[in-house]
């Protein structure tokens, strides 16, 4: 009993030691990462290693004030690389968006004068971090999510042998993750309201572009579903994306649907990608579920959630290529017609007709009075009109039309009915005069 008593008043010591704990780490500033041990008394050695000083405790001004006095002061100290770099740190640890501006500018000035030291790969993955720590929602505007793409990849580009490129790999697989989750929001927007062209193009340019994404087979399934909406000639395009689902994401939700419309379309089902499959097993044994503090308050962090970012594989080193939907004509030509995923073309050209053409060399129509045979068609299906991402919208106006014609039909006909009633009526009077006359 009488611990019992007690236990109230040591939950309330124990709780208030733990913040009290938490408010004092908070205190402690991080130590500098690259100090110099260098134990000398010069002059330039104590400017940089009072503002070493200053910028672990948060004084950063005046650690600033100290390292430019030092580069101006001694041009040829042998700590001038180190002053340098300590500036663009001091602006990196202070944050905010003046602060992250100040510091990127900074790492590339160091990058400028200094591309052959190790530190240079070191102030490039600093400004990876700027715009990483800076990535929006998945949702919104993707600005940041891109400019963090472009530097992290300039890590593996320009320094592909230093410590940092393993680090600067997963970054750009979350980094990924995030754009293909922006560019599967739109494309399936555009699936669930039957816009088929957009949706086609939107979600097979995605897989295209981030093979790596946790929900490219779900892509990929939505893009032919759309392509099969299409009519008959985009009937390859359907069965090539259900196609990929089956083969490179075996162990997606939409794996077995994607079999079964192969196997509805009679079309041949391809053998499961080994290689694909390990990789996919290996993601799913290693993945980490967010815990509950994440589930919690996920809501008030800014950042995209990359928590099913893949952990494996390479990730895409080049740009997104430029698309067109398929409901854009492509060139009337032999190499267009076979090429089944042609984008279309956006040159127009215009030549001048010399010579005879047909209407000088054969006979006019409207004088013979007979019409010219149409000539057969050797694809039926490249005959029909091409999808647009309003076919649902026109189909309903359609429909509304004709229902609008049908009810103007049947009052026409009801007016018409009463006034062949009211005829014999008014026309019995006159029948009479005429039989007394």
């Amino acid at each position: 009993m009488v611990f019992h008593k007690f236990l109230p008043r040591f939950t309330k010591k124990a709780a208030f030691a733990a913040l009290s704990l938490a408010l004092l780490a908070s205190c402690i500033h991080k130590k500098y990462e690259t100090p110099i041990t260098k134990d000398t008394q010069q002059p330039d050695k104590v400017l940089f290693d009072r503002a070493i000083h200053d910028i672990e405790r948060g004084r950063y001004e005046v650690a600033r004030i100290s390292l430019n006095t030092l580069m101006n002061t001694y041009e040829s100290s042998e700590y001038l690389a180190k002053a340098k770099l300590a500036v663009a740190d001091s602006w990196f640890r202070e944050g905010g968006p003046n602060g992250m501006a100040q510091a990127e500018a900074e790492y590339k000035d160091f990058q400028l004068f200094y591309p052959d030291m190790e530190e240079a790969a070191q102030a490039q993955s600093r400004v990876c971090d700027i715009h990483y720590k800076q990535m929006d929602k998945s949702d919104r505007d993707s600005l940041q999510t891109l400019r963090a793409e472009t530097e992290c990849r300039a890590i593996l580009v320009r320094y592909p042998n230093s410590k940092f490129v393993p680090a600067a790999t997963q970054k750009l697989r979350d980094i990924q993750e995030s754009l293909a989750e922006h560019e599967y929001v739109v494309g399936n927007f555009y699936w669930k309201r039957e816009m088929n062209p957009a949706a086609a193009n939107r979600l097979n340019a995605l897989v295209d572009q981030y093979p790596l994404y946790s929900r490219a087979g779900e892509a990929l399934y939505e893009a032919g579903d759309s392509y099969s909406k299409m009519g008959p000639r985009f009937r390859k395009q359907a069965g090539d994306m259900f196609g990929r689902v089956v083969s490179d994401y075996p162990l997606s939700e939409r794996a077995g649907e994607a079999k079964q419309r192969l196997q509805d379309m009679e079309l041949p089902v391809p053998p499961v990608n080994q290689a694909a499959l390990e990789r996919e097993k290996w993601e799913e044994e290693n993945y980490h579920a967010p815990g509950m503090v994440h589930k919690s308050f996920g809501w008030i962090k800014g950042g995209p959630d990359v928590s099913h970012a893949a952990h494996s594989g390479n990730p895409t080193m080049t740009d997104p290529k430029k698309t067109l939907p398929a409901s854009i004509p492509v060139v009337n030509t032999q190499e267009a017609a076979s090429n089944t995923a042609a984008t279309g073309t956006t040159d127009v050209s215009a030549t001048q007709v010399t010579g005879s053409s047909a209407l000088d060399t054969k006979p006019d129509a409207r004088t013979t009075g007979t019409e010219a045979a149409p000539a057969p068609v050797a694809n039926p299906a490249a005959s029909q009109p091409l999808p647009t991402n309003r076919d649902k919208e026109l189909a309903q106006q359609r429909k509304k039309q004709a229902k609008q014609i049908e009810k103007l039909n049947k009052k026409k006909k009801k007016s018409k009915q009463e006034t062949e009633k009211q005829t014999p009526a008014a026309a019995a009077p006159q029948s009479s005069n005429s039989a007394q006359e």
